[in-house]
């Protein structure tokens, strides 16, 4: 998908501009393309976007490492504002700042672009699980057990025969 020029926003129907998803997102290996809608509106001094998309990515099981598919469903609405200070880098050596609640959102500059390709990456990125489970009933790896007597580290015997003198 191309950036959007904000400022082509507001000559839109509606202020808005909604895109129909069927592609790869860069950067997100996925087995299928992302599907689904993307709508940008501007609202003067923001930008209001809605995404509904869904992809299947394959996942490693945290329990077993096995490999297995997942279906990634995404639902959200952001809000980012405009603001011409936006793009201005801090001259500034990288010293400790205090972060405001104002410094926590988003900003673009409204004579500036929205990559929507990179909007929905991370959009998709913050709905992957956290645990990553192949199944509710997962066990994890098995564990081989046998009957034979375990080996013992040549560098421990020393203490396995003092073990043996002590243990009545």
């Amino acid at each position: 998908m191309e950036a959007i020029y904000i400022p082509l926003l507001l000559k839109a129907a509606s202020k808005t501009r909604e895109i129909k998803i069927d592609e790869f997102i860069p950067g997100l290996d996925s087995l299928t393309p992302v599907r689904g809608i993307l709508s940008i509106a501007h609202g003067g001094n923001y930008l209001e976007v809605r995404a509904a998309a869904e992809t299947i990515i394959t996942q490693i099981c945290d329990r077993c490492l096995a490999n297995y598919n997942h279906r990634l469903s995404l639902e959200t609405r952001e809000i980012i504002w405009l603001d011409e200070n936006a793009d201005k880098q801090e001259t500034l050596p990288n010293l400790e700042k205090e972060v405001t609640l104002e410094d926590l959102s988003e900003k673009l500059h409204p004579r500036g672009y929205f990559d929507p390709d990179s909007w929905l990456y991370e959009q998709l990125s913050l709905a992957m699980p956290l645990q990553k489970l192949c199944g509710t009933d997962c066990q994890g790896t098995a564990i081989a057990t046998s009957d034979t007597q375990p080996v013992i580290d040549s560098r421990w015997a020393t203490l396995a025969a003092l073990k043996k003198k002590l243990s009545p």
